[in-house]
C-alpha cells in the first residue's frame, strides 16, 4: 500500500504556527490547486487542501511564506475523526507534509511601503 501526495498550488492565507504541548512546532495552512481543465463556462476551478507542516517545515512556512505564494507540498493524506460538542461526528482530510518547497520568489516590499515615502524622484529631478 502507498499513501503519497504531491501538490503544487498557492497559499490561501498566511500559515498559522502553534506548538504541541511537548513543544513541537506545527503550522497549518490551506493550498489552492488549479484543476487541469476548465468548466463549461471556460473558467479554471480550484480544489482547496488543508495542509499541516511539522517541525522544521512548520518553522520554514511560518517565517518565509505568505498568502499567494506558489509552493510544492509533498506528503501523505491523512483522515481523522472527532465529535463536536453537539455530538455530531466529523471527518477531516488533510495533508501532512514531509517537504514544502517555495517555487517563486518572495515579493519585494517597495521602499515606499517600508518607509511611507515616495520611492521615485519627480520627473523634473531626473538628470536626462
Amino acid at each position: 500500500m502507498h499513501n503519497h501526495i504531491t501538490l503544487i498550488g498557492r497559499l490561501v492565507r498566511k500559515p498559522k504556527l502553534s506548538y504541541t504541548p511537548t513543544g513541537v512546532p506545527v503550522a497549518t495552512f490551506a493550498l489552492a490547486v488549479n484543476r487541469s481543465y476548465h468548466n463549461a463556462s471556460g473558467k479554471t476551478e480550484a480544489d482547496f487542501f488543508d495542509i499541516v507542516a511539522w517541525r522544521n517545515s512548520a518553522e520554514f512556512v511560518s517565517e518565509h511564506l505568505d498568502k499567494g505564494r506558489l509552493v510544492l507540498v509533498d506528503g501523505n493524506m491523512l483522515t481523522r475523526s472527532y465529535e463536536t460538542s453537539a455530538g455530531q461526528k466529523r471527518k477531516v482530510y488533510e495533508v501532512s507534509t514531509s517537504q514544502v518547497v517555495a517555487l517563486d520568489r518572495k515579493p519585494q516590499v517597495a521602499a515606499e511601503d517600508e518607509m511611507g515615502t515616495e520611492v521615485h524622484p519627480d520627473d523634473n529631478e531626473l538628470p536626462f
